[in-house]
């Protein structure tokens, strides 16, 4: 039998981080019917469900993670946030700073989510599986250090890199977040560190505002660390995969890393509710093809993607799909049936969204060699 390409980090518990009905906090009186919040289980449940029915699951390192240790997150997060979202946790609940509410035993729930991410960073590093991916929950990269925010409490990404570079002696790692909001919390983090290149694609203006600009280089030893490209709302395939070419494959190229680690939204899915982007499925493949042949140019195929955002429950599960049929080089041999979007008006790159690149690959001449 063959050994599987790629491994799938999963565990049932993550999906039950509860957020509440997202109405409280919104400012409309009483005549808002509550719902559910934009970050519940569905989209990462029926993600997992669409790999389990089409057999590939079957075909995957299936992973189960154990939770992060209080010392792997100390390595990003003070003690006194720990240990006030620990105490929210075993009451009532509450929320992690801004917009990161959560229940009862969400504190133990985010400990599995970061430990989520470091388990598929320690099966590619152990050389166990070529590339991996973190089916995790709660999304971590919008978390600064002392406070959540955007849904996020432990920000997955950086406690995988620091576990790596803490515990397996890698030195320079790269963050590619293509979520559809600004990935601030991992580039606040980092902004001061030139051993990690953190580069985001986002909407321009979306959230958080005024994060994530062109000239957010990062600041001392860290400067041309950091490297944002922000697109213009309706940005399609053209201005995404102008991007990968053009900034990110470059600035890989340049900085040299010893591991790769997607900040994997697809909130920038055309269907999505909470981003005006118009990307199908089969351009989140595309941008995963890109960055593993870069991995296996760059840094000996070492390749992990975490899971982050996306909203829409119909679309989620096949622009997971693709990238996990990318990354394991397998075929689930089903149709999308949102395939159309392919064909929507707006996929090329337009003057003003090439713009935007042209300005983000200026800056990649600042990036660490």
């Amino acid at each position: 039998m063959i050994a599987p390409r790629t491994a799938l980090v999963w565990h049932e518990r993550m999906m039950w981080h509860d957020t509440g009905s997202g109405v409280s906090e919104l400012p409309a009186g009483g005549w808002l019917e509550p719902g559910e919040h934009s970050e519940n289980p569905a989209t990462k449940r029926r993600f997992k469900n669409l790999l389990d029915a089409t057999g590939l699951t079957d075909r995957l390192l299936l992973l189960r993670p154990e939770p992060a240790s209080p010392e792997a997150l100390m390595r990003v997060h003070p003690e006194e946030y720990l240990t006030r979202i620990k105490e929210l946790s075993s009451g009532r609940g509450g929320d992690a700073g801004s917009e990161s509410p959560f229940g009862n035993g969400s504190y133990e729930i985010a400990q599995l989510a970061a430990g989520g991410t470091i388990a598929a960073i320690d099966a590619v590093l152990d050389g166990s599986v070529g590339n991996a991916y973190a089916l995790v929950r709660p999304p971590g990269h919008h978390a600064l250090a002392d406070l959540g925010m955007g849904f996020c409490i432990f920000a997955n990404v950086a406690v995988g890199v620091r576990h790596a570079q803490a515990t397996r002696g890698i030195g320079r790692v790269a963050v590619v977040d293509w979520d559809v909001h600004h990935g601030n919390g991992t580039q606040a983090i980092f902004w001061e560190d030139s051993t990690v290149l953190a580069i985001s694609l986002h909407q321009d203006g979306l959230y958080p505002s005024r994060s994530g600009l062109h000239e957010q280089v990062g600041e001392g030893v860290g400067k041309g660390a950091t490297l944002n490209i922000p697109l213009p709302a309706g940005s399609g395939s053209g201005a995404y995969l102008a991007a990968l070419d053009q900034v990110v494959l470059p600035a890989l190229e340049t900085f040299a890393p010893e591991l790769i680690v997607i900040a994997c939204g697809f909130d920038a899915g055309g269907l999505d509710p909470l981003g005006r982007m118009l990307l199908p499925a089969a351009a989140f493949g595309e941008m995963t093809g890109r960055l593993l042949d870069a991995a296996d140019r760059i840094c000996g195929g070492r390749l992990v993607a975490s899971h982050e955002g996306g909203y829409s429950a119909g679309h989620v599960p096949f622009c997971g799909l693709a990238v996990i049929e990318t990354l394991s080089g397998l075929s689930a041999g089903i149709e999308d049936p949102f395939a159309y979007l392919s064909r929507v008006p707006g996929q090329a790159i337009e003057p003003h969204q090439q713009a935007a690149v042209d300005a983000a690959a200026a800056l990649v001449a600042g990036v660490p060699g």
